[in-house]
């Protein structure tokens, strides 16, 4: 399985490379809104794990972007809990959303689901 990671805070984005790669998976990463677009839509994902408050280009637009050309699985992260908030994220075409701060356990059962799920689908 191979995830995507885009994530402006390098500690964080560290402890997410690392734990995936730990449970089996390939990541790649990019920490800004640009670089993510591009891997996103230049390279095959099994899912996506977007920041929605990212430099250069927000994760909504990005996700925005990426549903015009793939149905890659998005797993939206953000400090952002509002219902409001959420419903935006979901709306714009992600497949769940998680509060940060969370539990790296949390994470990684929601990231097999929406992998699950996509498979399903298919």
């Amino acid at each position: 399985m191979r995830v995507l990671i885009v994530e402006d805070e390098p500690p964080l984005l560290r402890a997410l490379q690392n734990t995936l790669r730990d449970e089996g998976y390939a990541v790649d990463v990019a920490e800004d809104g640009e670089e993510g677009l591009y891997k996103a839509k230049a390279w095959a994902y099994d899912a996506i794990v977007l920041d929605v408050m990212l430099p250069k280009k927000d994760g909504l637009q990005i996700l925005r972007e990426i549903r015009r050309s793939k149905a890659t699985p998005v797993l939206l992260l953000t400090a952002r809990d509002s219902t409001q908030d959420r419903v935006k994220g979901l709306d714009a075409g992600a497949d769940d959303y998680l509060v940060k701060p969370f539990d790296l356990e949390e994470l990684l059962a929601r990231l097999r689901a929406v992998i699950r799920r996509a498979a399903g689908s298919s």
